[in-house]
């Protein structure tokens, strides 16, 4: 009987302890999910700015100026392999 009284605290032990581990790991995750997404928002804002004062063309979007300059990229890129 004692062991199984023993058995069935550990259990409730384990249990509680499980319990406490999870929602310190889910406010912990959360927590960086929560930075990071406001970093790299914060970043895309500032790089969309930067891109529409000084990389578009007039009359172009920033989105538009995007894929002209990757375009840019990829033939200097295809060019410089070719050589």
């Amino acid at each position: 009987m004692a062991k199984s009284k023993l058995v069935k605290v550990n259990q409730k032990i384990a249990e509680n302890v499980t319990k406490g581990y999870k929602k310190i790991e889910e406010g912990t995750v959360g927590g960086y999910k929560k930075i990071e997404a406001d970093a790299v928002g914060g970043f895309n804002k500032i790089a969309d700015k930067f891109v529409d004062n000084f990389l578009t063309r007039d009359g172009e979007s920033v989105e538009d100026a995007r894929k002209r300059l990757a375009a840019e990229q990829q033939a200097r890129e295809a060019a410089k392999a070719g050589k």
